[in-house]
């Protein structure tokens, strides 16, 4: 149990660290930094404590995000910064980039086997399960992230000018 802990407490950190090195790539003000990572830790804790109870990874990513719009979106008004500062660097380290590398080396694979008709039906299989979990996946941070950002802009202090 304590190392499922541990491991999880590290994952969440380099979450964090994640977020705030993708902030400082987008140039998010000085300020801001610490609230980013903050919003990373708890999407990674979130994220993989989910994977980790059994829960499927794209509802897993699904309910990260969504913790990062519902509680950003709050954030960026009490701090006076825009939603965009806090709501995209943590969503970034998300991005299923295993999934995506998997799905491509499936393709080259596939591209070079030609020959041998074993291979290639577990190469299409490999293809077509790690690319649709891909997809979800993005769909997933797609929709986490804007959902709370459309349904909270309503609900806001400053009003918005046609």
């Amino acid at each position: 149990m304590t190392d499922i802990l541990l491991k999880l407490v590290e994952v969440s950190i380099w979450s964090g660290i994640a977020a705030v090195g993708f902030g400082i790539l987008f140039n998010i003000p000085k300020t801001t930094i610490v609230t980013v990572f903050v919003l990373g830790f708890f999407a990674g804790i979130i994220k993989f404590s989910l994977i980790n109870f059994g829960v499927s990874i794209i509802l897993a990513t699904f309910l990260g995000v969504l913790f990062i719009g519902c509680i950003g979106m709050p954030i960026a008004h009490k701090i006076h910064h825009p939603p965009v500062v806090f709501c995209i660097p943590p969503c970034i380290p998300m991005i299923p980039g295993y999934f995506a590398y998997e799905t491509i080396l499936a393709i080259m694979k596939f591209l070079i086997l030609a020959d041998d008709p074993s291979k290639k039906a577990t190469l299409i299989t490999a293809m077509v399960s790690n690319g649709f979990t891909m997809v979800f996946i993005l769909i997933s941070i797609a929709i986490g992230i804007s959902l709370p950002l459309l349904l909270l802009r309503k609900n806001t202090v400053k009003k918005i000018e046609n």
